[in-house]
């Protein structure tokens, strides 16, 4: 599509005289701020499609050339490839939305200690749903929805082991009265008792939801987490391979490249789950493959960037693995108790 350049060579981004179609100083483009609809909205697309462009053809390297196009990004090849943070925002936003599109587990009902009672108490709203259902002035829409606001009492599970608090009093308040009754040495912890508070509040507010609510916030701040084990992944690459000599930024990319790697494959393999949701058997063959590409596009990506022997490798790989498998562990726990707390 042809573009609308300006004539005159003075830049209107930052004033500096232009020698060229593009302001070598800011790099902005010298084109006419005046354009019609049509040309504003084919440079929009035009724009789309190179990014679209660039990123099928950083697909190639990444997928059949493991630790080529790290490699490529360091000599400067780099025009004609995506930068490493804008595609891994892009496949991670994409493998994250397949991730968790299934939605919930049904929430459980919580009970309270006193099982008859409880029964006693759901079976008597059931009865009263039951009576204004049988209304002859209620719509049969309302109908339907108020049936199945009905609770099965023998489905109904206990729910205790999520949220819900480390004492058998029944509110925050009779839990403050209960610890001041104790000696020093036998109440709890500060760790302990802002556990408490937050599980009462959550069972106050929330109920029985109290376990979603945690569940998507918990869902939320999982991207974020692994965008900030990237650095420490790349510490670790720096210490396992220390006597490469290569800068910190180096493994950052490799990582980077990695991840997107990891990321989009995992991704294909949930839609392939998620197309035939039924077969098992493809299922349990489509998790074989992940790990086993996974295990060697790893292996083949180190081996290309970091140019070892099999052996020494193989070695690496397995003690940056667990180093990995180790920090992962402990920021996954470390966010959890971040969510509880804080949401």
């Amino acid at each position: 599509m042809k573009k609308h350049y300006r004539h005159e060579n003075d830049c209107l981004n930052c004033g500096t005289e232009l020698k060229g179609k593009y302001c070598y100083n800011c790099g902005q483009e010298n084109l006419q701020i005046k354009e019609s609809f049509g040309h504003m909205m084919s440079h929009a697309i035009s724009d789309y499609f190179h990014f679209d462009q660039k990123f099928f053809h950083t697909l190639k390297p990444l997928f059949f050339s493991p630790g080529k196009l790290t490699n490529e990004y360091l000599i400067g090849h780099r025009a004609q490839y995506l930068h490493p943070v804008k595609m891994y925002i892009f496949i991670s936003l994409v493998y994250f939305v397949l991730l968790f599109q299934s939605g919930f587990e049904p929430v459980k009902v919580t009970t309270h200690p006193d099982k008859h009672k409880s029964r006693r108490e759901i079976d008597s709203t059931n009865r009263a749903l039951d009576s204004i259902a049988k209304d002859p002035n209620i719509p049969s829409f309302a109908k339907a929805a108020i049936l199945q606001a009905k609770i099965d009492t023998n489905k109904t599970t206990v729910d205790t082991t999520f949220i819900g608090p480390k004492t058998n009093d029944t509110s925050y308040a009779q839990y403050l009265t209960s610890e001041s009754k104790l000696p020093p040495a036998k109440r709890d912890g500060w760790f302990m008792r802002l556990y408490n508070k937050k599980a009462f509040a959550y069972r106050a507010e929330y109920g029985p939801m109290a376990k979603k609510v945690i569940t998507e916030e918990f869902e939320h701040n999982i991207p974020k987490m692994m965008f900030l084990m990237l650095p420490l992944c790349a510490l670790i690459l720096m210490i396992a391979f220390w006597s490469n000599k290569k800068y910190y930024v180096e493994h950052l990319i490799y990582s980077f490249h990695l991840h997107c790697f990891m990321f989009l494959f995992l991704a294909i393999i949930m839609l392939i789950e998620l197309i035939f949701p039924a077969s098992n058997v493809l299922n349990g063959i489509l998790d074989w493959i992940a790990t086993i590409g996974i295990i060697w596009y790893i292996y083949r990506s180190l081996r290309t960037f970091y140019n070892r022997s099999r052996w020494r490798t193989v070695s690496k790989m397995i003690g940056a693995s667990i180093m990995y498998l180790f920090i992962f562990t402990f920021c996954l726990v470390l966010v959890f108790v971040i969510t509880a707390l804080m949401a």
